[in-house]
């Protein structure tokens, strides 16, 4: 009778391990399958390889700058803009208040508009800047892009392009001023404020609002940036929604 326990214990024991072996065994071809579903998947040009991410950081970037460029470089494109409007500068707030308070405000006003009008037209013809430095990414560039934030790839425009952005701008802001009198404006306010002032204020016109053009540019890209990282509407061409899609 033991024996006979004995060896219907031993069989039980048998078929309970085989079943176990048979569960094992699926699981690791279901394993060897999706595996094999993924690597046909990548092969298959389904998920981005490095050549065609890099491909898809330039085309974002370069659409990025061309829609910047286009929207900025139009009338009111800075002026009415909140986020990127020039104002008087840090140093000269004491001095706009000031002149408001003895009723001389248009004279601010003038100068504001006359400075983001210097903006606008000083944006129109940068674009060739952005390109060179974007057809000029390397590998390690892209690398670094990816791995940064959702701004990254403008970090890098802003980083490979602001010193000659500033030689470029600045003498067409120069000459956009003097056309609309800003400088007279500015003299006029400044000249008024001086009357009254222990402490003379004469900033730089043309390299502040070269400045605050760049800035405004660079803050745009960003925008642009981010909504084709995150939208699939901007993501306008089959490359984009490849390395941007989810």
């Amino acid at each position: 009778m033991q024996k006979l326990f004995l060896l219907l214990f031993l069989s039980i024991y048998i078929n309970v391990v085989n079943a176990q072996k048979i569960k094992i065994g699926k699981a690791t071809k279901e394993i060897q399958s999706v595996v094999k579903k993924t690597t046909e998947t990548i092969s298959n040009g389904k998920q981005p390889n490095l050549d065609e991410v890099i491909k898809g950081l330039k085309e974002a970037l370069s659409i990025g700058a061309d829609s910047s460029v286009k929207k900025l470089s139009t009338a009111d494109g800075f002026f009415k803009n909140t986020a990127i409007k020039i104002l008087m500068p840090p140093e000269a707030v004491k001095v706009e208040s000031s002149l408001r308070k003895v009723g001389a405000g248009k004279l601010v006003d003038d100068a504001i508009v006359v400075m983001n009008r210097a903006a606008e037209s000083a944006t129109s013809d940068v674009k060739d800047i952005f390109l060179d430095a974007i057809k000029n990414m390397t590998i390690n560039d892209g690398m670094n892009i990816l791995k940064g934030d959702s701004i990254a790839a403008t970090r890098f425009l802003k980083s490979s392009t602001t010193a000659q952005l500033t030689q470029k701008i600045r003498p067409v802001v120069e000459i956009a001023l003097k056309k609309v009198n800003a400088t007279k404006y500015w003299g006029d306010v400044f000249n008024e404020y001086n009357r009254f002032a222990i402490k003379k204020i004469n900033p730089d016109l043309t390299s502040f609002v070269t400045e605050k053009t760049i800035d405004g540019l660079f803050f745009s890209i960003g925008e642009e940036e981010q909504k084709i990282r995150k939208d699939p509407a901007a993501q306008v061409t089959e490359l984009l929604k490849k390395v941007f899609g989810k």
